[in-house]
C-alpha cells in the first residue's frame, strides 16, 4: 500500500502544530488542528491537490481552532470537535482576552459534528481512529492510525508531549484525568507509534513510556 501523505507546521503565535493527512490514492484528507494562518493551510493544500473532508480539532483551545472556518469552507468539509469542548468552542473570545488577544472578527464557524470517542474517521481509503483523553480539557481527543506496513501514528493534541503532558491549569482541566488517559489508552499503544503532539517535536510512545517524568517508568516507581 503506498504511503500515507502528511505534513505538520507550526502556525500561530503560540506554534500549533496544524497537520494535514491525505490518502495517496483519492487525495482525501483531514486537516488535525488549525489553529491559524489560514492562507497558509489553504497554500500547502493546493500545492499537493489535497481535499479535507473533515477538519478535526483535538480540543478547542483557542489556538488550535482558530481557522477552522477559513480551511473548511472551501470545500465544504465536516468540522469535529467532542462535545465536551463545545463550551470552550463557544467562548474562545473569552479565551483570547484571557491572553490579552483581540477577538476573531465574527462568530467562530459552526460546527457540524460532536465526537463522543470511538469513532472513526474515514478520508479516502484510510481511516483514524478516535481516542477521548480527557484532562487537558474535558473534550480532548488523540487521533490514531494503524496501516499495515506502516509506523502507527498518534496525533495527541496537547495530551502527550515529547518529555512532558499537557497543563491542566485551564477550563475544565484535570491532573488526575490526563495521568488516567496516558497511562491507559495511550501507552498500551505499540512502541513504534509515533506522537506529533500539538506542540513541539515528535516522540513515540516507547520514548514516553520510558523516560517521560509525569508518566513514564521514573514516574510509575
Amino acid at each position: 500500500m503506498t504511503a500515507l501523505l502528511r505534513t505538520s507546521f507550526p502556525v500561530g503565535p503560540l506554534g500549533c502544530n496544524c497537520t494535514l493527512i491525505a490518502c495517496p490514492d483519492t487525495r482525501e484528507a483531514l486537516v488535525i488542528d488549525p489553529g491559524d494562518e489560514a492562507a497558509r493551510i489553504l497554500e500547502e493544500l493546493k500545492a499537493r491537490d489535497w481535499k479535507p473532508v473533515q477538519v478535526v480539532h483535538t480540543h478547542a483551545h483557542f489556538d488550535h481552532v482558530l481557522a477552522t472556518g477559513a480551511v473548511a469552507g472551501p470545500f465544504h468539509a465536516e468540522t469535529c470537535l467532542h462535545k465536551d469542548d463545545r463550551f470552550l468552542y463557544d467562548h474562545v473570545p473569552e479565551q483570547l482576552a484571557m491572553f490579552g488577544m483581540a477577538p476573531p472578527p465574527g462568530p467562530p464557524a459552526a460546527l457540524t459534528r460532536e465526537l463522543e470517542g470511538g469513532e472513526v474517521l474515514p478520508f479516502g481509503r484510510r481511516e483514524a481512529r478516535v481516542i477521548h483523553t480527557p484532562g487537558h480539557t474535558p473534550g480532548s481527543i488523540c487521533l490514531y492510525l494503524e496501516t499495515a506496513g506502516e509506523a502507527p501514528l498518534l496525533f495527541a493534541g496537547d495530551t502527550l508531549f515529547a518529555g512532558s503532558i499537557g497543563r491542566t491549569d485551564l477550563w475544565g482541566g484535570s491532573m488526575d484525568r490526563i495521568l488516567e488517559s496516558i497511562r491507559g489508552p495511550l501507552l498500551s499503544l505499540p512502541s513504534e507509534t509515533e506522537v506529533i503532539p500539538g506542540h513541539g517535536r515528535t516522540t513515540t510512545i516507547g520514548e514516553e513510556r520510558e523516560d517521560n517524568p509525569y508518566v513514564g517508568k521514573r514516574a510509575r516507581v
